[in-house]
């Protein structure tokens, strides 16, 4: 009776909240990953690459190492959801300051939008470094899966703090599909088929801001989930929205258990931390995205 109370232990405590932390996280990457590419209309966009991932980063660093003094009357009041609450806040202003920067007369700037998320990204990583160098061992040891991004801290706990918030932000982009289709033909004609564009821009912003921020705030930075996933899909069912969304949300969350398996297995008995098996997997992938469009990457 003991080895099943151990057994009990091991399915519902360690290895059930990791599934559903996954298939949240590779759901909300990925759906985040089209949602944005649909908002700026080119394949290139997506939450790790173009900084947001780094701004919810920022966020939730900062609550960890700040938690107990600067921002003490945050996390006293907001208590389990802090920390999901300041990667969100993070995610969004690098997303509405990214898309200032990139658009212009209703245009997005491919080269501009990139450069800016480089530099933005960048801004976010060094103010993390300072906190970082501020943080004391124990904050350290908390901070150390932030670099690579890894589901091994998954608790029902965690799950109950970010899953509501990435939860809404799903819930929110089926309704975005038809905007998002009608953006892709341009902002006036978008207009004149009756879609409210700059209301689906701002919900657009909010849903990826949410979803990116809490995933980050309990996985750490998991990169290339976002990109790979929707042009994948694009290749496979084409652009409709009304299928590309849900589709990308089912392929996140079984690419992102496969990446998860992958890295528990690949150097067992220990674990290499997720992000290492993403970025292994996604950068030969983005490098090829790029050179297969080329052709609007010319400055």
């Amino acid at each position: 009776d003991a080895l099943s109370a151990r057994d009990r232990i091991i399915v519902y405590d360690i290895r059930l909240p990791r599934v559903a932390l996954g298939v949240l996280i590779g759901a909300a990457l990925a759906v985040s990953g089209a949602v944005m590419q649909g908002l700026f209309r080119n394949p290139l966009a997506d939450p790790g690459i173009v900084g947001v991932s780094s701004g919810a980063s920022l966020g939730a660093v900062s609550v960890i190492v700040l938690g107990g003094t600067v921002l003490a009357p945050l996390t006293g009041s907001l208590g389990i959801y802090a920390l999901p609450v300041a990667a969100f806040l993070g995610g969004l202003v690098v997303t509405l300051v990214l898309y200032r920067v990139s658009t212009r007369r209703g245009q997005t700037s491919v080269a501009t939008m990139l450069l800016a998320g480089i530099a933005l990204g960048a801004m976010a990583m060094a103010f993390t470094g300072m906190l970082v160098f501020m943080a004391d061992d124990r904050q350290l040891r908390d901070l150390t899966f932030w670099q690579l991004g890894s589901l091994a801290g998954a608790t029902w706990a965690k799950i109950a703090a970010a899953g509501p918030i990435i939860a809404l932000g799903l819930a929110v982009s089926p309704f975005l599909a038809r905007g998002l289709n009608a953006l892709s033909l341009g902002e006036t004609t978008a207009n004149h088929l009756g879609i409210p564009v700059q209301r689906l821009k701002y919900v657009a912003i909010v849903a990826v801001a949410a979803a990116t921020g809490a995933s980050v705030a309990v996985s750490g930075g998991i990169g290339f989930v976002g990109i790979v996933v929707p042009h994948l899909l694009r290749l496979l069912i084409g652009p409709d929205n009304r299928y590309l969304l849900p589709a990308s949300a089912l392929l996140g969350a079984s690419l992102l258990l496969l990446a998860d398996a992958v890295s528990r297995t690949i150097v067992a008995p220990a674990e290499l931390p997720i992000g290492i098996v993403t970025a292994a997997v996604g950068g030969p992938f983005f490098l090829w995205i790029l050179l297969r469009k080329r052709g609007i990457l010319d400055l």
